[in-house]
């Protein structure tokens, strides 16, 4: 095999371990579908049409579709403590069908949904990530959120222990079964690639050269369902209060 196509077998290697964890996303999204279609939400969590416009003007969200997420959110908020928020454990109970277990991977998504760091997830926090992952968010956005998926000390750079904790993580919930051998090289051949200066971890410039240079890495950090939310939920459309 030449020096060519074996560098590209590595690099279809990193984006085939990278792409599960933001993939992830897409099962939040789904198992709120779930809990729309079975279960009437909570009236506890009280927003008006005002509200909803100003969270709307924010995002590439309409109002329809902001009101028929605060219906998915309010029910996910209540699945064990019904107080508005989502808590760790409410979230792990929708991806993981229990709140006990120990997970990095949902770890880091609650710690980037929860920008307040306040220990749970408000709904105009819920929305504000969501957004990220629209079809028609600036790549920009898409970009800056995977890399802070890595950062996991939070310290401006993703550095190679970071990167081999989050791909061990990747590879437990994922069916790919690679050696610690290929681990080691994917990780290397990450770093000589995306290091640019040499430093031995990945700044954000660098990370955005990097996930331009391989763009399956952030194939699915779109999420087509995100266009028209509302046609996920039928009953939800003959419910709605709002007219966009």
């Amino acid at each position: 095999m030449d020096s060519s196509s074996s560098s590209l077998a590595i690099s279809e290697r990193i984006c085939a371990v990278f792409i599960p964890l933001i993939g992830i996303i897409q099962s939040v999204v789904l198992s709120f579908t779930a809990c729309f279609d079975h279960h009437l939400p909570p009236k506890k969590l009280q927003y008006t049409i005002d509200d909803l416009r100003k969270i709307a003007s924010k995002t590439l969200f309409t109002v329809n579709e902001v009101e028929a997420l605060l219906d998915l959110f309010k029910k996910l908020s209540s699945s064990i403590i019904d107080d508005g928020l989502i808590h760790k454990e409410e979230l792990k109970l929708a991806l993981l069908k229990t709140p006990a277990s120990d997970n990095l991977i949902l770890d880091r998504l609650f710690a980037l949904f929860d920008e307040k760091k306040n220990g749970a997830i408000e709904f105009e926090e819920f929305v504000h990530v969501l957004n990220v992952f629209h079809p028609r968010a600036p790549l920009e956005a898409k970009i800056d959120f995977a890399f802070r998926l890595y950062d996991l000390r939070q310290t401006g750079f993703i550095e190679r222990e970071e990167v081999r904790q989050m791909l061990n993580a990747i590879l437990m919930e994922s069916e790919l079964q690679i050696s610690a051998e290929s681990l080691e090289l994917i990780i290397d051949k990450t770093f000589a690639d995306a290091d640019a200066d040499r430093d031995g971890r990945i700044n954000k410039v660098e990370w955005k050269a990097f996930a331009t240079q391989h763009p399956n890495l952030l194939k699915n950090m779109t999420l087509p369902c995100l266009r028209d939310i509302t046609t996920m939920f039928p009953s939800f459309i003959f419910n709605t209060e709002v007219e966009d």
